[in-house]
């Protein structure tokens, strides 16, 4: 599986912002409500958020060496999935929220309640957040190149040579 790259869910974040600018000004336009999440959203995201964090450490004190007991191949598998959809839907989040948030700035005097716009920013940090969330877990997930192939120092037996001196995760062989 490929690591998330920073740059993608930069890149979807300003596209949902561009679709969630546009949808507000076609909402004001025709005079609908504000595309926003309700408030009861944010307990979901830190839901998520937090269980994602939490799933992350037991694998890190697995990698770490600080539980004796081997760690589920599925629960790990399971845990790099959930990190990178809570990034994803972090970033699409805050995109959306963003978007919202320039439409409603430029409606900022002309409106008596500001309160759609205050939840637009609380629903964008909260997918700030999951998607830092996402990205610190998945490297929670990541195995060193030295434990691929046995450590280095060990000695591969085909070769007579020890492993891991100048080889890399992937052998061309």
């Amino acid at each position: 599986m490929k690591a998330m790259r920073p740059l993608l869910l930069a890149i979807i974040a300003v596209v949902l912002a561009a679709i969630g600018w546009l949808t507000t000004v076609l909402t004001t336009r025709y005079s609908m409500a504000t595309p926003v999440l309700p408030p009861s959203a944010l307990i979901t995201m830190g839901f998520i958020a937090v269980l994602t964090l939490i799933m992350g450490i037991r694998v890190l004190r697995w990698r770490n060496g600080k539980k004796k007991t081997m760690l589920n191949p599925i629960l790990a598998a399971r845990t790099l999935i959930l990190a990178q959809a809570c990034a994803y839907a972090g970033a699409v989040l805050l995109g959306w929220h963003v978007g919202i948030v320039i439409e409603q700035l430029r409606l900022w005097s002309f409106r008596s309640d500001q309160g759609i716009l205050w939840l637009a920013l609380i629903m964008g940090g909260g997918g700030l957040i999951m998607a830092i969330v996402g990205l610190v877990v998945e490297r929670f997930c990541r195995i060193p190149p030295e434990d691929l192939e046995g450590g280095p120092g060990v000695r591969d037996p085909r070769r007579g040579e020890a492993k891991g001196e100048g080889e890399y995760a992937y052998r061309g062989d």
